[in-house]
């Protein structure tokens, strides 16, 4: 399990992921860039050791608004709502 499973959208209480009209493709909460199956994406150093929140929504793709606190951090989608890192137990 990488720090990148953790810190998902994927763990959001609205259960996105179980929804019928959840959207099929995914994209990566660090580069913004789609979800290719087969096709590696780079993901920053920082990420994969738990520095660096989300900056893209998981869903649409949409650049959120962080904000980082010293006990943890938040990101806000304007469709998909915030995710905090309580969530993926960051904090």
């Amino acid at each position: 399990m990488t720090i990148m499973a953790e810190a998902t959208m994927g763990d959001r209480p609205d259960g996105l992921e179980g929804r019928v009209d959840a959207p099929e493709e995914r994209y990566n909460p660090y580069t913004g860039r789609r979800v290719v199956a087969g096709v590696d994406d780079a993901v920053p150093t920082a990420a994969q050791l738990g520095l660096e929140p989300p900056r893209f929504c998981e869903a649409c793709g949409r650049r959120m608004v962080v904000q980082i606190s010293p006990d943890g951090w938040w990101a806000k989608c304007s469709r998909h709502g915030v995710f905090d890192s309580i969530y993926g137990g960051r904090r």
